[in-house]
């Protein structure tokens, strides 16, 4: 099978760069690398795979890509998704993630590609939790422009799927960790945090440390994918755990992974911060057969291994 992976540079997009590659797939990805980096494709180059080095906001090299491969797949992962400059900037924000998207789904359509996986965010959509775990039919509501531009990604999808017969599925991710994630500028805080265990640091956080997040480890997110490319299921399934770990919870969780006391840095509470999200992943179950399997402390200590 032929795939293309957009975003596959990233975190994420080159840990299922290598998951296709190890199952026997001719595998191409686009990436302007701009977040993502070249080195986390060293190993999947020498195996063979392509990198095209390009802009998802460029509609015509996307195309120019795409029915140059005439892909069986094309796994959409690549975004912006530095929340705080959605902020600041949603105008740049849109373009990538919906614009950018558009273009991806257009040249998939006039290419003739079966199927279309595409990345999205659960807890960034739903926002604060109204009911928690959250459903997919949890009401939308984003607290930052990031969220609101994954949501209309979604929606594009949808629409391709009803306009033109193109078959896609979102995924709705919790918060991913492991392998590769960039403890530096925007990351996730497990990644902040092994960034500080690492270094001998001690890890920052804002107001109590009760709030919660789903943590899914990327493996678990990338056997997701590989299910989704598989199944014609379509619309949005909720990838996570359903369990809810505080800041706290992390916190502890590291120093027992830790050789000295990984006592945290308490700061006043950072305003506009969801305090509590996780995802009821039944869809998912039922539907694709995927559940999680790896738990945080397993998936803490792969981490840190990666990094050591």
């Amino acid at each position: 099978m032929r795939v293309l992976v957009t975003g596959g540079a990233g975190f994420i997009g080159s840990n299922l760069v290598d998951a296709l590659l190890e199952r026997g797939h001719e595998v191409t990805v686009i990436d302007d690398l701009s977040t993502g980096r070249r080195e986390n494709l060293d190993a999947a180059l020498k195996a063979g795979a392509e990198l095209a080095e390009l802009d998802i906001r460029d509609a015509q090299a996307v195309f120019d890509t795409v029915t140059r491969i005439g892909p069986d797949a094309v796994f959409h992962l690549a975004a912006q998704i530095d929340v705080r400059r959605s902020v600041a900037d949603p105008g740049f924000d849109a373009r990538i993630n919906v614009e950018g998207t558009v273009n991806v789904l257009e040249a998939a359509r006039q290419a003739g590609v079966p199927r279309v996986v595409n990345t999205s965010s659960g807890g960034a959509i739903y926002g604060e939790g109204k009911s928690l775990p959250a459903g997919e039919d949890h009401p939308v509501a984003p607290e930052a422009p990031y969220g609101q531009s994954k949501f209309c990604a979604e929606g594009y999808c949808e629409l391709y799927a009803r306009l033109h017969g193109l078959s896609t599925v979102s995924l709705r991710y919790g918060n991913v960790f492991g392998p590769r994630q960039d403890p530096l500028g925007e990351a996730g805080v497990i990644a902040i945090f092994c960034g500080k265990l690492i270094e001998g640091g001690r890890p920052t956080i804002f107001g109590d440390g009760l709030q919660t997040r789903d943590y899914v480890f990327v493996g678990d997110v990338v056997e997701a994918n590989l299910l989704a490319v598989e199944s014609d299921a379509n619309g949005a399934f909720n990838i996570g755990t359903g369990v809810a770990t505080s800041v706290l919870d992390l916190a502890r969780a590291f120093d027992e992974q830790s050789d000295s006391k990984f006592d945290p840095e308490m700061y006043p509470e950072r305003p506009g911060e969801i305090r509590h999200s996780v995802l009821d992943t039944t869809r998912a179950q039922r539907e694709l057969g995927w559940e999680a399997k790896v738990d945080m402390a397993e998936g803490l200590e792969l981490t840190l291994a990666s990094l050591r």
